[in-house]
């Protein structure tokens, strides 16, 4: 059975409105391929390293759960497991929240400060090879613009 416009009252998408919001799903798929396969020569996943280098922006690479979940925009159990992960393999760990008595920080490791600055220059380059060099400045400006009228209502 095919869908159609007679069936629903979907306001479906026009061919070009189509054809653009599947480039864009191609293009962040291959985009994040590419550079989780570069991350993961290293041995850490594109979470992994969203937690370390956002953790590595506060003072002393220590954020309570909540305010590292709302910056990566996860829920906080998604957070706590994949901590938890990352725990187990010494790249962070957790200590009380001085604040909050029934929360958590977490604190970046020697290990996982390590790891990121070992990590940080590889990701770069392939964030390089396979997204900014590919693109001219104008059209960086453009997909900036873009990317934040689109993520403006989050």
């Amino acid at each position: 059975m095919s869908i159609n416009e007679a069936d629903s009252p979907a306001h479906w998408l026009a061919p070009d409105e189509e054809r653009a919001w599947r480039a864009y799903l191609r293009m962040v798929t291959a985009v994040q391929d590419r550079t989780a396969r570069d991350l993961a020569a290293r041995g850490l996943s594109e979470p992994d390293y969203e937690v370390l280098s956002t953790l590595s922006e506060h003072p002393e690479g220590a954020s309570t759960l909540h305010e590292q979940a709302a910056k990566m925009a996860w829920s906080r159990s998604r957070l706590s497991r994949h901590a938890s992960r990352m725990e187990a393999r010494g790249l962070i760990r957790r200590a009380p929240d001085p604040a909050d008595g029934r929360g958590c920080l977490l604190v970046l490791t020697p290990t996982g400060w390590s790891t990121l600055r070992e990590a940080a220059p590889l990701h770069v380059a392939s964030v390089r090879r396979h997204f900014v060099d590919r693109l001219d400045p104008e059209e960086l400006a453009t997909l900036d613009r873009i990317a934040r009228k689109l993520a403006a209502d989050r």
